[in-house]
C-alpha cells in the first residue's frame, strides 16, 4: 500500500468517524423527542412559527452531515489552534447532545423548569458554536462557512424553546 493511498484510507476512516459521531449525537437526540413528540409536546402550546415536524428531520441531518465535514477539514489541518478548534467543537456537540433529553425528556417531569434548564442549554449551545465557527474560520474558511446554518438554526431553535418556555 502506498503512502498516497494510506493518507487518502485514513482521510476517508476520519471523515467517515465524524459523520458516525455526528449521526449518533442525532440519534441519541432523536430518541428522547421521538418519546414525546407524540406525547406532551404535542398538546403543548407552541410558537406560531414553528415549522412542521417533518422539516425538523430533513434540516437536523443536513447540519449534522456539514457539522461533521467541517470537523473533518479542521482536523486535516494541524497546527497550534486545531486543538482548541476542536474543543470548541466537541463542546458543542455535547450541549447539542444533552438538549433534547432536557427539553423533551424532562418536562413530564419538570414541566416547565426543563423548558426553562433546556433555554440556558441552548445559549450555551449558540455560544459555543459561535466560538467554533470563530475557531474553524481561520483554519478552513470552508469549515466556518459551514458551521454558520448550524448556528442560525440553533438561534432560530431557541426562539422556539423560550416560546414554550414562556407558554407551557
Amino acid at each position: 500500500m502506498t503512502a498516497s493511498r494510506w493518507g487518502l484510507g485514513r482521510q476517508v476512516a476520519v471523515l467517515l468517524g465524524f459523520l458516525t459521531l455526528s449521526y449518533m449525537v442525532s440519534l441519541l437526540g432523536s430518541m428522547a423527542i421521538l418519546g414525546n413528540a407524540s406525547g406532551w409536546y404535542a398538546t403543548a402550546d407552541k410558537a406560531p412559527w414553528t415549522p412542521p415536524g417533518w422539516i425538523f428531520g430533513s434540516v437536523w441531518t443536513t447540519l449534522y452531515t456539514a457539522m461533521a465535514v467541517a470537523a473533518w477539514l479542521v482536523w486535516r489541518r494541524p497546527s497550534a489552534q486545531t486543538h482548541a478548534a476542536m474543543t470548541a467543537y466537541g463542546v458543542q456537540m455535547l450541549l447539542n447532545l444533552a438538549w433534547a433529553p432536557t427539553f423533551f425528556g424532562m418536562y413530564p417531569m419538570w414541566g416547565a423548569t426543563a423548558l426553562w434548564l433546556a433555554l440556558l442549554l441552548i445559549a450555551a449551545l449558540i455560544v459555543a458554536v459561535a466560538a467554533t465557527v470563530i475557531r474553524f474560520g481561520p483554519l478552513s474558511r470552508t469549515a466556518g462557512l459551514l458551521m454558520l446554518p448550524y448556528l442560525s438554526w440553533a438561534v432560530f431553535s431557541a426562539s422556539l424553546n423560550f416560546y414554550a418556555a414562556t407558554n407551557n
